[in-house]
């Protein structure tokens, strides 16, 4: 039986009735076109999450609820990519293809927009999932196969096809590896507009702190501990050569500016909204050299590559556009939801943060 998150003509943005090239130019007003690509973006993530559920309940051909989430913008499904442990849709390779009459407004649509799922917590897939959430949290993803098919996929496309604009798009796990595909495209020399939907912060969640002053006092000890630590670890190293290539790798990354979108009401997530405020608090308070070192590690990243250990932090983001739903969420599953993304009439905050 169809649930109805997954029927488009119930649950998804089907206001937006006139749609055409424009909905993802940005010549339009302003206001409109954020929302348009927000949605259009938040809506190809969730045709993956629909392709799985289609596979899980083996809805096909005119059964199929996923299609409808692509087409109504004028995309089309070029490509799934399959996990290769448990056979389940991760993600997908959407080709935007405009009528004939529009395809003169499309010159800032992107050509293809490269989506991600997070976690399905189904039979099928609970098992693989929860362990990506694993490696996740241990800073991890990037040692995993799901992460080499992602990265061959975008690698792929932005090969084959040079010059052409290439959306990343991803919600939780999904946004995680979008995140992790998106720095390494940058390594790459190429900067991918990315839509980040409740990205997870693997760190202690201050943010759900009232007192302000209590979190702020939080934030001011761990990032003085985290800039002490970083300096005795680069004491320690035989060389300085490894952490100034970190630090040069930082810096590179300081140009990618991924649309973070984040729920206060998310745990997962809304530690990003301190992490960029506090920066600023600090450069405020003249301790910018000790949050400069702080911002680009971690706790758990020193400890882990202090036990010789790999480590790769999603969370640590030069720069970023924040936008956070203030809306009232009258649960954390809506608040974590990819649904939201698209809803009418959000109360949205919106910041900017270079690096």
């Amino acid at each position: 039986m169809a649930v109805e998150r997954d029927v488009f003509g119930i649950s998804g943005p089907t206001y937006l009735k006139s749609v055409d090239c424009n909905f993802l130019s940005l010549s339009n007003v302003k206001r409109n076109c954020e929302h348009n690509r927000r949605s259009v973006a938040a809506s190809l993530v969730q045709a993956v999450y629909v392709l799985e559920r289609d596979r899980q309940l083996n809805r096909q051909s005119v059964e199929a609820l996923a299609p409808p989430w692509w087409e109504f913008f004028h995309f089309e499904l070029i490509r799934k990519l399959i996990d290769d442990a448990d056979m389940s849709t991760f993600g997908a390779i959407f080709e935007f293809n405009p009528p004939s009459s529009e395809e003169a407004s499309a010159v800032n649509a992107p050509r293809f927009v490269i989506a991600f799922r997070g976690t399905i917590t189904e039979k099928d897939t609970i098992s693989r999932d929860l362990s990506l959430d694993l490696h996740l949290v241990q800073n991890g993803l990037h040692r995993t196969s799901r992460f080499t098919i992602a990265m061959q996929a975008v690698q792929n496309v932005a090969s084959v096809f040079p010059g052409s604009k290439i959306w990343l798009a991803g919600h939780s796990l999904g946004a995680g590896m979008a995140i992790l595909t998106g720095r390494n495209m940058v390594k790459k020399g190429a900067f991918l507009e990315s839509f980040l939907f409740n990205p997870p912060f693997v760190a202690a969640p201050i943010e759900r702190i009232r007192d302000e002053r209590v979190k702020h006092g939080f934030r001011i000890a761990r990032s003085v501990i985290t800039a002490g630590l970083t300096i005795a670890m680069k004491g320690k190293s035989e060389g300085n050569s490894q952490r100034s290539v970190a630090e040069e790798s930082f810096s590179i990354l300081s140009s990618w500016t991924p649309y973070l979108y984040v729920n206060p009401g998310d745990h997962i997530c809304s530690e990003y909204i301190g992490y960029f405020q506090h920066r600023k608090n600090m450069d405020d308070l003249g301790a910018g050299f000790i949050e400069k070192l702080a911002t680009q590690n971690s706790i758990g990243d020193l400890f882990f590559k202090a036990l010789g250990w790999e480590s790769e932090p999603l969370h640590l983001l030069p720069s970023a556009d924040l936008i956070v739903n203030v809306s009232p969420s009258p649960d954390f599953k809506y608040a974590h939801g990819i649904s939201q993304w698209w809803q009418p009439e959000l109360n949205l905050q919106c910041s900017k943060y270079r690096y």
